[in-house]
């Protein structure tokens, strides 16, 4: 909305604070609204996790790629529907076959508009269900911010060039973050959510058996007893939807041994391992704070978490509340 030229010069600091203030999110957003949003987030995330130990990975994870590709809007959720302009985002070759913990969140958001209908955001759901996954799987509790609103568009190629992959450099990595107004610490802090969780063969095929192209050799920055560990696992020519731990120490539990791994030379994915063996990269520091302080980790992680929710964020009219989390109203 343009601003006429007749007003005073003036009003334009207070015109520009109330459009900052209108985009602010609140830990008490739903408190008259819904005041038991979270309560019931839980429940369901804790019943849900005693079925499947990856669970409480897999809804982190789900958060992550939603704000990744065009902000913290819930369309990592929709399913794809050209009629209404949504191509899709789980179709992008990072989610493809891998993303996952969608029923979880069907769930909350069915329960939630029994009892507070239109009220709710998708993108909301993704915040509070993250935080209450890692918190469950014992790492940090922080409070988290609401007030989102859900996109109404999902572009499958946007996911494709903004969600990090296997083989990203540092450069790139450090690129995809800080488009997103996220440094170092928050790269570094981020990564650490591989502390739990599986990954797909597929994505770590070309790091143990064709490395830069050369068939048979493996990246010489893989510890060689774990190299040896991860070919069995995932054998060249098996099955690239085979899983491997991306912790091998803690597998499904919330802590820092990821940098201690790190550390060893044990990292999964060649992305990961590149914090630490970039020699001279801040990363490389940071990444030795963690693995010897796991509060430290665990204050950056919550901070970061909270930093990484409010990236390109809808609210007030903009966009809507779903009452399907799968597609737009």
């Amino acid at each position: 909305m343009g601003l006429s030229k007749t007003i005073p010069l003036v009003l334009l600091p207070i015109l520009m604070f109330g459009v900052l203030s209108n985009a602010q999110l609140t830990s008490d957003f739903y408190s008259t609204t819904c005041p038991n949003v979270t309560a019931i987030a839980r429940g369901l995330i804790e019943r849900a996790s005693r079925n499947d130990v990856r669970l409480t990975a897999k809804v982190m994870r789900l958060h992550f790629h939603d704000c990744f590709v065009n902000g913290c809007d819930g369309s990592v959720l929709l399913d794809a529907a050209p009629a209404d302009g949504v191509e899709g985002e789980k179709e992008a070759f990072q989610n493809a076959g891998s993303l996952d913990g969608f029923e979880v969140i069907d769930d909350i958001k069915t329960a939630l508009e029994n009892v507070c209908p239109g009220v709710v955001s998708c993108a909301d759901i993704l915040a509070i269900a993250a935080e209450i996954s890692v918190a469950l799987a014992g790492g940090p509790s922080w409070d988290v911010l609401l007030g989102r609103r859900d996109g109404r568009t999902a572009i499958r190629a946007d996911a494709v060039a903004a969600l990090p992959l296997g083989p990203d450099s540092l450069e790139i990595l450090t690129s995809k973050f800080s488009v997103h107004n996220l440094d170092t610490t928050d790269l570094v802090a981020l990564s650490g959510a591989h502390t739990f969780g599986r990954v797909q063969c597929g994505v770590i095929n070309n790091r143990l058996h064709n490395f830069s192209g050369n068939s048979g050799q493996s990246d010489p920055s893989i510890e060689p007893e774990f190299l040896q560990t991860l070919r069995r696992q995932c054998p060249q020519g098996g099955d690239l939807t085979a899983r491997a731990n991306l912790d091998p120490t803690s597998p499904d539990s919330f802590d820092n041994d990821y940098f201690k791994n790190l550390q060893n030379n044990r990292g999964v994915i060649e992305s990961d391992q590149i914090l630490f063996s970039s020699t001279g990269a801040p990363t490389v520091s940071l990444v030795n704070r963690f693995a010897e302080n796991q509060n430290e980790f665990f204050t950056n992680f919550a901070r970061s978490m909270i930093k990484m929710g409010n990236v390109r964020i809808l609210t007030g009219r903009e966009g809507e509340i779903r009452r399907d989390c799968r597609r737009v109203n």
